[in-house]
């Protein structure tokens, strides 16, 4: 194919391919070249034109197939406008004699059309430039048509329309002549020619005044004519035609320029909608031209006409646009509800004709109102259509209540306005149900007066006008759940009234089922008692229904539509919608009705004969009910009457009412979704289904419509939001038996079975004609549902014989002349394959359809067996046999090229996709036959016959399917195969029928994810924009689908082609790209529009306009998985859509927030002053978006914020924000959008839609959350969130007024709460505004769960009452953490700014809190106490209190359990805190309220209890509260549900921790010892279950609790012991803590085992060096000490803190036990963690183990008698380990490495225990010695801070007050360090460490001085005064000394001074010796005499600078 990539064709290889592959090659070299010259530079193209020329002119003699010719004539256009236009005249002539030619023959054709086609685009392209040559070209072509084909007149109509757009104005003189040949084919037997002559009509139409002015009445009547047996295709194009020209026909009333315009007729609105009307009601038949039959009455029009017309005046309405409906919308209803009133008695003749006609009035009312109007307008429209209402009701009014009969009589006008109001409350319905929460305003507006409207028509004498009035009601109460209620209280009110008035009954039981259905579509519910009241109602109802015998029938019925609607009776209703009630016990008390029932079934026949027709209708419902409730239960139940039912089935099935067979109501859930697909498009989803239906149907039968079974108006929306549309009972009927037949059948016995299958055979036979084909619908659907059952249930067919009566029955349906049921009898087939399951079988089947298509010739044989064989493997798991394949696949080949017949090419290349799908892998070896096959096919068969197409898609795409991922390869046939795949998505793109480029779409989708580097995504994303708007709902499902997938890999890419598409659109796409063919809501996507809001923008715009819940489920995943991959880089981008969406809804005053800057200059307290109008006159990219679109808009906000969230810091990061922003302007980041961020949240959060609400404080919320804490650089001190707080305030304001939802309070107090622990405001007056609000709501909700609002279920109120109890949780929470933050540090930071403003400092919360905290308190122990109630296990339910709780009832438990989960957590957080700041000890948290309307009281906490039960004592209630709190935490924690949130367990161990903050829980703990191992137990599991570190931490915090409080309980024992016995002898004290006398602790039972164990868990995580068994040795094993992570050291110190605590908890002899374990653990963390670290530091692990060792040794127990020795023998091993663990060569042996040994951590570790140890442990002298060494060997190191460190700890040892301890030291090191000293004067210090090494030195030396024994000290002196007085300096050294000399001078200096009035007499003794000192001495202190006065002060801050960071850490643990 690479050959054919040149500019002129490659002749030499084209000669030598075959036949097939010239037409290939031939194809893909028009495809290259198309791209290629619209590339060449005009220089280029003009150089090689004449041969380019001859050689696109010569191929029209080459019989090109429809997309060659098409690709071929557009190319010689592209040529001619590039290159020179001088031959353009030859071209033309030749096409001309091409045409003239007289050859009909068959293969001579494909050339004319060629030509035809090649003139139609020269024209287009070339236009005026060709001068007059268009007269003879259009008479040419106009000449040809009259001898022409389908296929010529197809083309030639085509052409024109291509001339005459080419030509615009210039064609005037031929219009007449088009118009007139274009009318022929405008009814033209070939509904191709039809829809190709009604492009060419709407062609011209743009220039032909004579269309829409002297000519539109037969303009009207030609399309009415073309409507008359058209198709889906024909209708869209004529209704589009129609539509165009009379909208045309009014929008230019206006005479041009033109003097040619001045003779239009002016045609008025009135009678352009008389025209259409017309159609509408009489059809084709003209206007007075009425036949005999019209003026009879007994014809009517045409369904289709019909429908047509319906769609013209959509396409009418929807061209004059939105704007102009609005203005006339009043005119066009009266209109259209005129359509079905009693002045055109037509359209309503009959009930079928009255359901049909109103489906289309209510069809062109939703497409329009629905589709062009926004919000606001929309508002307007339901006034009028309420109007209209209140009209036609003050008619049907005027008429009932005359009493006079004459005028009675025109009961007749009652009986015609029916349908009008039917029309108008139905699209009241929709409209309010669409509005949603935004149409409140309508329902307030009582002028409007809609819901008393609607409510009275409920009495209107029709039946279908009550229950259309019920059925709005339904929609009021779905769209405004707060006006559920009250029309429920208002409808059960006049029912209960108007008791005995039949039209009050039947009308009002219609409402309240209606009202009762809507219920599931309200989240909030109605109050559980509505249930209760209504069932009293039924009954009474049906216990009165025999004392009047007019009422008798209407009582019955609306009791038992009560019921039914209750139980959401009748036994149907109960089983389908209450499914967890059916219990078998259930299901055995339903049992007993059952025979009866089925006994009078069998009855009926018998009845009907006696009564006659009055019972026919109720006997046909009785039936069906029945069935449907047969079908529910279990076969198993009505086992004795299998054969009685299946009697009665049998009957139906065979003799039934229906006259006409209606296949397609039946069928198509019998056949395979994809068979279906080869039928009919109207089987398929279509925009106009609504309408299209009843085409389906036939005209014989009924559409279906509310009346026929009033049960469904509470049943389950079947399909999205419109009216129920059950069927008539006599279909109905037969659909419940078909499906019932196939239960019964497979449960009766076998020998039933047969039987009863021979008889429904023979009772096809035995039939004839229609009837037949009636009774062998209903047979072969009950056989097929037979078979379908028993393969779903596993189940098998029988014996041998029973195959027969199936199989004949399956064949004669493969043969039958109805499509669908060849359809369903193909499916059957499978079945039958799958139920026998037996390989001979299935191959028999097999050969039985080979046979067939071997001999049979005719169509209907052929099409049959053909998608037979295709199906017979469906089931069986895919084709194994090659053999079979290969027979398969050369029969269908064969049928498939049989161009006499498309639909036996249509079925066999359907059914050989499905061949493709059933073989897999087994069909390579035939793929590429097949691709060349379908290539063949779809570049020869004409573009009239798109079904064929369609097919050739579906092979194609099971193809590429079955190739998968083989189509990346690189070898020659792969390329060869996914070459021609491509080539075959080319050609079906280029087809007119929208079905087969859904098929392309979805073949390049396959090939884009098997082999993406060769799909060019450019091409297929130009062709996504372009049918993103297509009118064919399955194209624009196919584009987003195939969108969805390219944007999850390359989001960029596809969004810039899109919008390179927009900018380079050429003028041939610029009508098509983006413009609404269609639509029953008409919008344009200009390319102007892509390239503003990009295409992101434009399926935003398409998400507003569309209907389809898949297509706009395909849209949002799109355009998230776009703002997944893309929101960071077009942050701006992302933004400004949503604002622009957010705040396009201009329907109602948009409110946007003020700069807050100018709000704070001005009324600071007044949050109003922030809204304004917006008004900023420039055009909108979005027109009054929907309030689902902005919902969405505010979701996409949140998400950014959260993609932001893993993105670069700079976005919550203001200053760094603006400083990247600086440095490239490309930089954006969103914390710069903050502004806009918070506008976008304040509209939502003020909407009139509740869902849009709770979107914005949801968006209110994220912002809070995400950028509270960002500082504001330009004011230090304060936050960027502040100056917003008014917006916030006024965003929050509207949620707490009494008529907001709970739902939206609930969430508002969430923000509340967030706002206020944000800690944003720190101004307690602004504060005030939101905590306005919570005490508002903490008012309104104290009464209980009696005072909220009656509107919703009481869990709503629950809801409600638990989100305003946790908001303050929240904030107490926060209150108390700042308040104990801030006491700390006060202390010593306390500024006089935050001294001197009060109201900032951080008790000002905590005071607004304390306000109300006795309140809330009570509230909260009350709430903690029915969430303990809630969570018991369910054996437990019969201790639960009947009435419920103090927040939620008994019946609504279940409900209110999911609020309770939402918030305890933080309430119990709260409490704990709450009872932790009074000590425990507060009986009656009623303190603080006095005020209270009602006590709520928890009802087993009786504080202050009124009932006569005692009153318990304090100590009772604090532990009742102690058990609460803990019992609550316990239970949570032991059981953590996987969707048991991070906060939730947090706040549970964090209450624990205030809990055990307070002695008196604490010593319930301690006393309690199982208590305190369950606890800790349940710790361990929460530390083995969730890794954060935050929870662990927390957890050991409360173990740690848990063991101080063990602790505090010991040592209260002892002592009380030591006084009880104090005369008593010391050794009779009984041994308290654990393990007692004997040491040993019990597992399970022991608080310090378990503490061990959890303790273990932790640092084995940590360090898993630490365990034995992981290291393979019992000792410590060598690795290199290494560095935890911060939260890893945070855990391990947190864990040696707990083991250091556990010795007092123990007896001396559990001590013992315990103390290897602790010290192993201890020093081994300190091992494995001592890294050296710059400056001497210790790592933070080292210190806490060091810490650890220090509380180990230091413990009482290792001094207690009975544990003294135990302990020493064990503290010395511990030191000989830590010993062991430095030593090198141990560390050699042992790791076989020299290890980088931290010296400092060992010698603080050997000091640890030298000082804290008593001194029989350290000074053995083995120990003793090695301890010094290492001392000594320290000293020697060369680094400066490991020696300091060294001096400091050899000075705490010197001063140890136990000579027998320092001594050792002190006489083995001090010479060395004197000598070090003595060093000074040769080595001068140089930096600042070695002088602090030089001051450590000399400290020691003076604390030795101090420490010395009299004789000695004068010695000691002696050696110090030379040293110190080295270091001085004369005045002339002084002046050139460094900093570090003269730092060293003073230092000595001031020694000296110290020391000389000290020890005299030694000074003084030395200085005589010694002259040169002396003069030394006095040198320094006469040259520094000024400055010591002013250095001391200097001096002794410069010795603490260096002391206090390095000493600090040591004296920690020393």
């Amino acid at each position: 194919m690479e050959l054919a990539h040149s500019l002129l064709l490659n002749e030499e290889a084209y000669n030598q391919l075959g036949e097939v592959q010239k037409a290939e090659f031939i194809f893909d070299w028009l495809r290259y070249l198309e791209k290629l010259l619209l590339a060449t530079s005009r220089s280029d193209v003009r150089e090689k034109q004449k041969t380019l020329v001859e050689q696109l002119l010569s191929l029209l003699n080459s019989s090109p197939g429809p997309p060659t010719r098409k690709l071929l004539a557009k190319n010689l256009a592209i040529l001619y406008s590039i290159g020179d236009t001088f031959s353009v005249y030859e071209t033309i002539d030749k096409c001309n004699d091409l045409i003239r030619s007289k050859d009909d023959s068959p293969s001579y054709l494909p050339t004319k059309l060629a030509a035809v086609v090649c003139l139609g685009s020269l024209y287009k392209k070339l236009g005026r430039i060709l001068g007059n040559t268009f007269t003879d070209t259009v008479g040419n072509i106009l000449k040809a048509m009259k001898s022409a084909e389908s296929q010529g007149r197809y083309e030639i109509m085509l052409s024109l329309q291509n001339i005459l757009s080419g030509l615009g104005a210039a064609a005037t003189p031929c219009h007449r002549d088009v118009y007139k040949a274009a009318r022929s084919c405008l009814t033209d037997r070939s509904m191709a020619v039809r829809c190709a002559a009604a492009k060419c009509l709407l062609e011209l139409q743009n220039e032909a005044i004579f269309m829409w002015s002297t000519d539109l009445d037969s303009v009207a009547t030609l399309c009415f004519k073309s409507f008359e047996g058209s198709n889906y295709d024909v209708r869209i194009s004529v209704s589009k035609l129609l539509g165009t020209v009379l909208a045309k026909a009014i929008i230019s009333k206006h005479p041009g320029a033109a003097a040619s315009r001045q003779s239009v007729r002016r045609v008025s609105l009135e009678e352009v909608l008389e025209l259409l009307g017309t159609g509408f009601l009489r059809g084709s038949s003209g206007f007075l031209r009425a036949s005999g039959d019209m003026l009879k009455g007994t014809s009517s029009v045409s369904r289709d006409v019909r429908v047509g017309v319906t769609q013209a005046y959509v396409v009418f309405v929807s061209t004059l646009g939105g704007a102009w409906l609005e203005k006339n919308f009043a005119a066009f209803l009266s209109h259209t509800l005129s359509l079905v009133s009693q002045s055109h008695p037509k359209a309503t003749q009959t009930q079928i004709d009255a359901v049909c006609s109103r489906r289309c009035v209510s069809f062109i009312l939703r497409a329009t109102v629905g589709g062009l109007l926004g919000e606001k307008a929309q508002i307007a429209a339901a006034k009028d259509i309420c109007q209209a209402i209140w009209k036609l009701k003050k008619v049907t009014d005027a008429v009932m209540s005359d009493g006079n009969l004459e005028t009675r009589l025109g009961s007749a006008d009652v009986a015609a306005s029916q349908h009008m109001l039917v029309c108008a409350l139905q699209e009241l319905g929709n409209l309010i149900h669409s509005l949603g929460t935004t149409a409140a305003p309508l329902l307030q507006d009582s002028r409007a007066g809609i819901l008393d409207n609607v409510t009275s028509v409920t009495l209107h004498p029709s039946i279908s006008v009550r229950l259309a009035a019920a059925w709005c009601l339904h929609c009021i109460a779905v769209a405004l759940p707060a006006y559920l209620t009250p029309l429920l209280d208002r409808c059960l009110e006049r029912l209960t009234v108007l008791k005995s008035s039949p039209e009050a009954v039947t009308g009002f039981s219609f409402a309240v089922a209606a009202l009762l259905g809507a219920v599931k579509h309200c989240p909030l519910g109605i109050p559980h008692g509505k249930g209760k009241i209504i069932m009293t109602l039924a009954e009474d109802l049906l216990c009165s229904a025999a004392q009047n015998s007019r009422l008798s029938a209407q009582r019955t019925q609306a009791g038992w539509l009560l019921i039914a609607a209750l139980m959401t009776l009748a036994i149907k209703s109960f089983v389908s919608h209450c499914g967890d009630l059916l219990t078998e016990e259930v299901i055995q008390h339903l049992l007993p009705p059952l025979p009866c029932a089925v006994d009078l079934l069998t009855l009926l026949s018998s009845i009907l004969k006696t009564y006659g027709s009055p019972l026919k209708t109720p006997s046909v419902v009785y039936r069906q009910r029945l069935y449907e409730s047969l079908i529910l239960l279990p076969p198993e139940t009505y086992e004795g009457y299998l054969c009685a039912v299946l009697r009665e089935l049998a009957a139906d099935l065979t003799a039934p009412d229906i006259q006409v067979a209606a296949s397609t109501f039946l069928l198509p859930r019998l056949c395979h979704q994809d068979d279906l697909l080869i039928l009919s498009p109207l089987l398929q989803d279509t925009d106009h289904r609504f309408i299209e239906e009843q085409l389906l149907l036939g005209n014989g039968i009924a559409c279906g419509s509310l009346e026929y079974d009033p049960y469904s108006i509470y049943e389950k929306d079947v399909e999205g939001d419109s009216v129920p549309k059950p069927l008539p009972p006599t279909l109905s009927v037969i659909s419940s038996a078909v499906k019932l037949f196939g239960v019964v059948c497979a449960h009766v016995g076998e020998a039933q079975r047969l039987l009863i299958l021979e008889r429904l055979l023979d009772s096809i036979k035995h039939t004839k004609g229609a009837r037949q084909q009636v009774v062998q619908l209903h047979v072969v659907s009950s056989v097929s549902s037979f078979l379908k059952y028993v393969a779903g249930s596993k189940g098998h067919l029988g014996p041998e014989e029973m195959r027969r009566p199936v199989l004949a029955l399956v064949m004669g349906a493969l043969e039958s002349p109805s499509p669908l049921l060849r359809c369903a009898a193909a499916e059957a087939w499978a079945r039958l394959a799958q139920v026998v399951d037996d390989g001979a079988f299935t191959a028999a089947l097999a050969q039985v359809s080979f046979d067939k298509l071997k001999s049979a010739r005719d169509a209907v044989t052929r099409t049959g067996h053909s998608l037979a064989l295709g199906s017979l493997y469906r089931y069986l798991g895919g084709i194994s046999s090659s053999q079979h394949l290969n027979s398969c696949v050369g029969i269908l080949y064969t049928l498939s090229q049989d161009s006499t017949s498309p639909d036996v090419q249509t079925w066999a290349l359907h059914s050989l996709s499905l061949i493709i799908d059933s073989a897999g892998p087994l069909y390579y070896t035939h793929a590429e036959p097949t691709l060349s096959l379908i290539i063949m096919l779809l570049l020869n068969v004409p573009p009239t016959h798109a079904e064929v197409h369609q097919s050739l898609g579906r092979c194609l795409n099971a193809l590429i399917t079955t190739l998968g991922p083989e189509l990346q390869g690189n070898s020659t046939s792969v390329s060869t195969l996914r070459t021609s795949c491509l080539l075959g998505c080319a050609v079906m793109q280029d087809n007119p029928d929208c079905l087969v480029q859904a098929q392309a779409i979805s073949c390049l989708q396959q090939l884009h994810m098997f082999a993406p580097r060769h799909v060019n995504l450019s091409s297929l994303v130009s062709c996504l924009c372009v049918n993103l708007c297509s009118p064919y709902l399955l194209l624009r499902r196919a584009v987003l689908a195939c969108l969805r997938q390219l944007v999850q890999r390359e989001a960029a890419e596809v969004s810039e082609h899109a919008v390179m598409l927009a900018k380079d659109s050429r003028e041939e796409l610029t009508p098509v790209l983006f413009s609404v063919l269609l639509r029953s809501s008409i919008f344009f996507l200009s390319d102007a529009n892509i390239r503003e809001v990009g295409l992101e923008g434009a399926l935003l715009t398409l998400l507003d306009q569309e209907t389809d819940g898949r297509l706009c489920h395909d849209i949002k995943e799109t355009l998230n998985h776009m703002l997944t991959s893309m929101a960071m880089d077009k942050l701006s981008f992302w933004l400004k859509l949503c604002k622009d969406v957010l705040a396009a809804s201009a329907d109602f005053t948009t409110v946007t927030c003020v700069d807050t800057m100018q709000e704070e200059e001005g009324d600071k307290g007044d949050d109003a002053s922030v809204l304004t109008i917006r008004n900023d006159g420039r055009p909108h990219p979005f027109t009054n978006p929907r309030w689902a679109t902005r919902v969405f808009a505010a979701e996409c906000v949140c998400r950014i914020i959260n993609q932001c969230e893993n993105a670069h810091s700079a976005h919550f990061d203001i200053a760094l924000a603006q400083e990247m922003k600086k440095r490239d302007s490309r930089n954006d980041f969103l914390v710069l959008h903050l502004a806009d961020l918070i506008r976008m949240a304040f509209m939502a959060a003020t909407d009139h839609s509740d869902q849009l609400r709770l979107s914005g404080l949801e968006t209110l919320l994220v912002v809070i959350r995400r950028f509270a804490a960002i500082p504001e650089p330009e004011f230090p001190g304060h936050v960027i969130l502040e100056q917003y707080q008014a917006n916030v305030g006024a965003a929050l304001r509207p949620a707490f007024t009494s008529e907001t939802p709970p739902d939206v309070t609930a969430k508002a107090c969430q923000v509340c709460s967030a706002w206020i622990a944000s800690g944003v405001v720190s101004d307690l007056n602004d504060l005030r505004r939101v905590h306005q609000l919570l005490v508002a709501s903490l008012t309104k909700i104290q009464v209980g769960k009696e005072a909220l609002s009656h509107l919703y279920n009481e869990s709503a109120s629950t809801m409600e009452i638990l989100a305003v109890l946790k908001a303050w949780a929240e904030v107490y929470i926060i209150a108390v953490e700042r308040h104990k933050n801030h006491k700390q540090p006060l202390k010593t930071t306390c500024s006089e700014e935050s001294v001197g403003n009060g109201s900032t400092s951080s008790d000002g919360l905590l005071d607004l809190v304390h306000a109300d905290l006795g309140t809330l308190s009570r509230l909260w122990l009350a709430a903690l106490q029915d969430f303990a109630l809630l969570t018991l296990p369910s054996e437990f339910a019969s201790q639960l209190p009947v009435e419920g709780g103090a927040f939620y009832t008994a019946e609504t438990s279940e409900n209110a359990k999911s609020h309770y989960y939402n918030s305890w957590a933080f309430i119990l957080h709260a409490t704990a805190l709450w009872l932790t700041s009074t000590g425990f000890v507060v009986a009656d948290p009623d303190e603080g309220a006095p005020n209270l309307s009602r006590p709520v009281t928890p009802t087993s906490m009786c504080q202050g209890s009124s009932s006569g039960a005692p009153v318990k004592s304090p100590e009772d209630v604090y532990t009742e509260r102690f058990h609460l709190i803990l019992g609550i935490s316990v239970e949570f924690l032991c059981s953590l549900r996987s969707d048991a949130t991070m906060e939730s367990i947090t706040a549970c161990l964090h209450a624990l921790q205030a809990l055990l903050d307070v002695p008196w829980p604490r010593s319930k703990i301690g006393s309690d010892q199982d208590l305190g191992v369950e606890l800790l137990n349940v710790l361990h599991r929460v530390i083995l279950t969730r890794e954060s570190p935050s929870i662990q931490l927390a957890s050991l915090e409360v173990v740690r609790q848990v063991i101080c409080a063990a602790q505090e309980h010991v040592k209260e024992k002892r002592r009380s012991a030591e006084v009880d016995d104090g005369a008593a002898e010391k050794e009779t004290l009984p041994e308290f803590g654990e393990g007692k006398d004997t040491g040993g602790l019990v597992p399970g039972k022991s608080l310090v085992f378990a503490t061990l164990e959890l303790c273990v868990c932790i640092l084995v995580r940590q360090l898993p060096e630490l365990n034995p068994k992981l290291t393979g040795s019992p000792g410590i094993k060598a690795t290199k000490p290494q560095m935890l992570s911060e939260d890893g050291s945070r855990l391990v110190s947190a864990a040696l803190v707990i083991l250091s605590e556990l010795p007092a908890v123990c007896s001396p002899e559990g001590s013992t036990s315990i103390l290897p374990t602790i010290l192993y653990l201890t020093i081994g963390v300190l091992r494995e963690t001592a890294v050296k670290l710059p400056g001497g530091q210790l790592s933070s692990t080292v210190a806490a183990s060091l810490q650890a060792l220090k509380g180990i040794l230091s413990s009482p127990m290792a001094r207690a008698e009975k544990s003294h020795t135990a302990w020493t023998d064990l503290l010395r091993s511990a030191l000989t380990t830590v010993l062991d663990c430095w030593d090198p060569d141990y560390f050699f042996l042992v790791a076989g490495t020299h290890q980088e040994l931290d010296e400092v951590s060992l010698l603080t570790a050997i000091t640890v225990f030298t000082l804290s140890t008593s001194p029989e442990v350290t000074t053995i002298p083995c120990l003793q010695k090695r301890c010094i060494e290492k001392f000594k060997a320290t000293l020697e190191i060369k680094d400066p801070m490991v020696q300091i460190k060294t001096y400091q700890l050899l000075l705490s040892i010197f001063q140890y007050p136990n000579p027998a301890v320092s001594y050792p030291y002190i006489y083995s090191l001090v010479a060395s360090i004197v000598e070090k000293l003595q060093e000074i004067d040769k080595r001068k210090p140089e930096d600042t460490t070695e002088l602090q090494i030089f001051q450590e030195g000399i400290k020691v030396l003076e604390a030795l001085v101090a420490i010395a024994e009299e004789q000695h000290r004068s010695q000691l002196v002696a050696c110090l005064l030379p040293i110190l007085i080295s270091f001085l300096l004369d005045e002339n050294a002084l002046g050139s000394a460094t900093s570090i000399m003269r730092n060293l001078h003073d230092f000595a200096l001031q020694n000296l001074m110290q020391i000389g009035p000290q020890y005299s007499s030694v000074f003084k003794s030395v200085m005589a010796s010694s002259p040169a000192l002396k003069a030394r001495l006095e040198a320094a202190i006469k040259g520094n005499q000024e400055s010591v006065k002013l250095k001391i002060p200097t001096s002794k801050h410069t010795k603490n600078s260096g002391k206090n960071s390095s000493i600090q850490l040591k004296t920690n643990f020393l």
